[in-house]
Formats: C-alpha cells, sequence, structure tokens
C-alpha cells in the first residue's frame, strides 16, 4: 500500500475516534451546540480522509505522488485549522484567530479537494490514453475500471 494512503487512514481513523469521542461528549453533556463542527470533523477528516487514501491506495502510481502528497496536507492541515476554528465561531469566542482559522482551514480543504479532482481526472486519462486497457482481456474476464487491487 502507498504511504500516502497510510497517511491518509491514520488521519482518517484519528479523525473518526476524535470525532465518536466529541459525539460522545455532546450526548452526556446534552449540549449539542457544536454539532455543525462535529459533522465536518467526520465529513472532512474521516469519510473525505478515507476515501482519498482508498482511491491512492487502488490508483497507486498512476497518480502523480506530488499531487498526492499535496492533496493530503492540504486536506489534512486544512481540517486541523478549520475545525476548531468553526467551533470556537460557535462558541462565541472573539479572537482573530477563530476566523482567520475558518477562511484559511476552508481554502485548504478547498484546493485540497481541487488537488483529489486532478488526480482522479490524471488516474483516467491514463486509463483512456492507452496506459490501462478497459474492457475484458483473456487474462482478465471481467471489465477492468483502470483500478487494480
Amino acid at each position: 500500500m502507498p504511504r500516502v494512503s497510510l497517511a491518509f487512514f491514520t488521519f482518517a481513523a484519528s479523525c473518526g475516534l476524535t470525532g465518536m469521542g466529541w459525539g460522545i461528549y455532546m450526548g452526556i453533556t446534552q449540549d449539542h451546540s457544536t454539532f455543525s463542527a462535529h459533522a465536518h470533523l467526520n465529513l472532512l477528516g474521516w469519510v473525505s480522509g478515507a476515501i482519498m487514501g482508498g482511491f491512492y491506495a487502488l490508483a497507486k502510481d498512476r497518480a502523480p505522488r506530488r499531487l498526492q502528497w499535496v492533496n493530503f496536507v492540504l486536506s489534512s492541515v486544512g481540517t486541523v485549522i478549520m475545525i476548531p476554528s468553526i467551533a470556537g465561531k460557535i462558541m462565541g469566542v472573539e479572537a482573530a484567530w477563530v476566523g482567520i482559522g475558518v477562511v484559511v482551514g476552508s481554502l485548504a480543504v478547498f484546493f485540497g479537494m481541487a488537488s483529489f479532482l486532478a488526480s482522479v481526472i490524471m488516474v483516467a486519462r491514463k486509463r483512456h490514453d492507452g496506459g490501462i486497457q478497459g474492457g475484458v482481456s483473456p487474462q482478465k474476464p471481467v471489465p477492468q475500471l483502470g483500478l487494480s487491487w
């Protein structure tokens, strides 16, 4: 498995565990005021991180290595900056870091997703440019989608 996939899966699992702990805390205290920051953590960290890690595990070297790591850094750092900033905003924290964190984190996550889309397109183009043949082959009787297990 590529190192970038392990990095994404480690980040995703950390976000998932943090989100579970946060959800348990909200349930125990009956204070669900930060639920939207909690949801962003689960969707951006746990779900998106796991999907991206899975994609890169399947794509292997067909996605440019540098772009894979750019995707990881933007997505993970953006999430780590954005989530506490959203929670701070919800809780009424008026420090300058809150507004800056929301903007910087959101832009990083946005460009992280844009770099992921670029990776997906590049892998798809390699498939269509002859790097990987689609369809049914005698060696592999099931249709190939350009990704290998």
